[in-house]
């Protein structure tokens, strides 16, 4: 673990942020839940490449968001077995607490919708493109 991402992991295990970005003295803090920071990063324009993630929970959807930002490292309270085989096929370095079979959805009555949909994506951009437009069906209280 590099000495960016136990700073990440420290930040986010004694704060209420549930996502913290780290490079040198580069911080990008967020209490947003599901994968709202990085979208939001990545909509501002922010250049996020080889920052080190800590994330609460991190399923396939976030992970295509951290490949696609070109995150160098990631630790994740919680990781589903999808991000880490993802991770793993992309040569990123990934940490957890806690590895599960899939992320769950706020209800707790089945798997998160972002995680469904991007099960069998690998592309990056094409997460991102499939991302937004999830999020958007969402916010308009479509069911995934």
């Amino acid at each position: 673990m590099t000495a960016d991402l136990r700073r990440a992991v420290t930040l986010l295990n004694e704060s209420e942020f549930t996502c913290v970005l780290c490079k040198g003295d580069s911080i990008h803090t967020s209490r947003k839940t599901g994968i709202s920071p990085m979208l939001d990063w990545l909509d501002s324009g922010m250049q996020l490449r080889d920052y080190a993630a800590a994330d609460k929970i991190v399923g396939r959807a976030a992970a295509l968001l951290f490949a696609h930002a070109g995150i160098r490292e990631v630790y994740a309270q919680v990781l589903s077995q999808s991000a880490l085989d993802y991770f793993n096929s992309q040569n990123i370095a990934v940490h957890y607490g806690e590895l599960t079979p899939h992320i769950i959805n706020r209800r707790n009555d089945g798997i998160c919708p972002m995680e469904q949909v991007t099960a069998k994506i690998s592309d990056p951009q094409e997460a991102l493109h499939i991302i937004r437009e999830t999020r958007e069906r969402l916010r308009q209280g479509e069911q995934i």
